[in-house]
């Protein structure tokens, strides 16, 4: 894991990806950037890879286009559409810089039968946002340079999204956008692995470099990759001077490390929300890693994790970590559950502000909560980390306002169950 890097539900339905069939969580509840589908008619334009003519009108499935080029080179609008042909698969870049609005958006989405439209190839990024009010639906970007998405505009929006063997699934540099039911797997690949230096980096679901910001409703798995430094390196979600983004509500697999966070001196990334997530993994892995001032890229300002449910039983794991001056204005817990092999939680300096946790592991190093404890929580399997009847996790919670989820409409649990006044721990509220 590296300490110093620079950085450069209820089952709405399932994405085959190779031999693995994985749910998807369901958008109840969750605020698009977009706003509705299209109100506003534009002009609708087709692509298809295998029997489309670049010199065809592009306006009617008869007429498509066969490469993305002529896409790049539209001036998209308001409630303009591209419908990318399934089964089909085109090198390079989609480029989108244009802009739509909240009520008609820019819409990229698939048409006919088969599988996902695909976008790879390691000379581009593969999918480019650098526009507003764009919305991308159904479109799989795989192998790419970098990014599978770059966000760099602000108000868009990735929806049922699949990013596969990037450096980093989803790269969000602007602010205001979402990533939502969609599936960001075996993210894998290095950009930085050399031997010394303590700068190894790379292996992302999603990289955070913008503010204010949702993520949301995804499964996130496999982001790890070999590290010459650390052995092995990657995290689910990677906080770099970020502030206020909101992680919500996400399943993640297998993964090096779910969040990290840090921030280049002179610059912030304060006030990132983690809640309603579910975290497993049969790896050595960690939760959450925050820093402190005395460490170069921290203070990391203003976290809170409430309501996230982990279990990761390999023997050299970690629940939180907040170190090199960790202080309540650092790091604020609330109403999770934390099973590990290793150490459930770390903290120096001033400590964290924690409470109503239920935490399981060999060790901790942090003070407990006037209503933390240390006990089995009872999940009901470990994939399935529901609670079963005689929970101690149950009712441990402490109810908290809006802004500790990121919202009233974040306020609910993974399967959408309101919560209680006497809330749950966890994820799930039963």
């Amino acid at each position: 894991m590296n300490s110093t890097r620079p950085w450069a539900a209820p089952v709405a339905g399932a994405l085959m990806v190779g031999s693995l069939l994985v749910a998807v969580p369901g958008a109840a509840g969750a605020t698009g950037a977009t706003g509705a589908t299209a109100a506003t008619a534009g002009t609708v334009y087709y692509v298809d890879s295998r029997s489309g003519d670049d010199s065809a009108a592009g306006t009617s499935a008869a007429t498509a286009w066969r490469s993305l080029d002529n896409v790049n080179a539209a001036t998209l609008g308001a409630g303009d559409t591209v419908r990318l042909k399934r089964g089909g698969s085109w090198p390079g870049v989609l480029t989108l810089s244009g802009r739509g609005t909240a009520a008609a958006p820019v819409v990229v989405e698939p048409y006919g039968r088969g599988t996902a439209p695909r976008i790879s190839g390691r000379d581009e990024d593969c999918v480019v946002i650098t526009g507003s009010y764009v919305r991308v639906v159904g479109v799989r970007a795989v192998n790419c340079r970098w990014a599978g998405f770059e966000v760099s505009g602000n108000r868009n929006e990735l929806d049922r999204v699949i990013a596969e063997r990037n450096i980093t699934g989803v790269h969000l540099m602007g602010r205001y956008n979402v990533v939502k039911n969609s599936l960001l797997s075996e993210n894998n690949r290095m950009s930085v692995n050399t031997k010394g230096g303590d700068d190894d980096s790379g292996a992302f679901g999603v990289l955070l470099n913008g503010d204010d910001n949702l993520v949301t409703e995804n499964v996130i798995t496999g982001s790890y990759a070999a590290s010459e430094d650390y052995g092995t390196d990657g995290a689910a979600v990677e906080v770099f001077n970020g502030d206020r983004n909101r992680v919500t509500h996400n399943i993640a697999r297998n993964n090096e490390t779910f969040v990290e966070l840090g921030a280049q001196k002179g610059k912030t990334a304060a006030g990132n929300v983690f809640a309603h997530n579910v975290v497993t993994s049969s790896r050595r892995a960690a939760f959450l890693v925050t820093r402190g001032a005395r460490h170069a890229v921290g203070p990391v300002k203003g976290t809170v994790a409430v309501h996230n449910s982990v279990y990761l039983p390999a023997r050299k794991t970690l629940g939180w970590i907040c170190h090199d001056g960790c202080s309540p204005g650092i790091l604020k817990l609330r109403n999770n559950i934390i099973v590990v092999g290793g150490e459930v939680g770390f903290e120096d300096g001033k400590g964290a502000d924690e409470d109503a946790g239920v935490y399981k592991g060999r060790s901790r190093k942090f003070k407990l909560g006037p209503r933390s404890i240390m006990a089995d929580p009872r999940f009901r399997s470990r994939t399935d980390l529901r609670l079963r009847p005689g929970s101690p996790a149950l009712g441990r919670g402490v109810k908290l306002g809006p802004d500790w989820y990121g919202g009233t409409g974040l306020a609910r649990d993974l399967s959408g169950a309101a919560l209680s006044a006497s809330p749950a721990a966890g994820a799930y509220q039963s």
